[in-house]
């Protein structure tokens, strides 16, 4: 079954507007961004599902991911979005923690930045893949051999990142880069 995310400034301008259901966790829990645009079993007050996400799927029902991504507050509209995404970040910046410390998903990882020093983005990616149990041990090696192994699904079914996912995410690192250096030069 397909995983789709979908990110947002707000997620609620959007489920505000639309009928669905909130996807449940293992836990009994709500999902903290799935939820299902059709039908599927679920509790009239809080509108929760009653059967977990993974039994759901299963059963051939489709979950979508709405993300907050607050990031996207500070695009101004669809052409500076793909300003910021065609450019060519300054990507020695990653190195400097007070800088890497500040950027959406990685912000944590500043060591990891600045061992791994990415210039691209798909560098970028695999160091988002990177920060995962699965693919952790390939932050000794070098790129040739990271690109190599990074996308290689695990056999032991741990926790990984998917390419698409990960790729996605480094498109909107280079976004938040390149808003930042925009903030700092008003």
């Amino acid at each position: 079954m397909p995983d789709i995310d979908i990110d947002f400034a707000d997620r609620n301008v959007v489920l505000d507007k639309i009928k669905h259901r909130v996807a449940k966790l293992d836990t009994g829990k709500k999902h903290n961004t799935g939820v299902y645009t059709t039908e599927v079993p679920h509790n009239p007050v809080d509108n929760l599902s009653t059967i977990e996400h993974k039994t759901a799927e299963e059963r051939g029902y489709f979950k979508l991911d709405f993300l907050n991504v607050s990031i996207y507050k500070d695009v101004q509209d669809e052409a500076h979005l793909i300003r910021l995404m065609k450019k060519e970040p300054l990507w020695d910046l990653l190195t400097a923690p007070e800088f890497s410390k500040q950027l959406f998903h990685v912000g944590e990882h500043s060591y990891l930045l600045s061992k791994l020093k990415p210039t691209t983005i798909p560098q970028l990616a695999a160091v988002l893949a990177i920060i995962r149990p699965a693919k952790r041990h390939l932050q000794d090696h070098g790129w040739e051999q990271i690109l190599q192994e990074v996308w290689v699904k695990p056999e032991d079914g741990s926790y990984y990142f998917k390419k698409a996912h990960a790729m996605a995410y480094a498109q909107a690192i280079v976004v938040h880069m390149n808003l930042l250096c925009e903030q700092i030069q008003q």
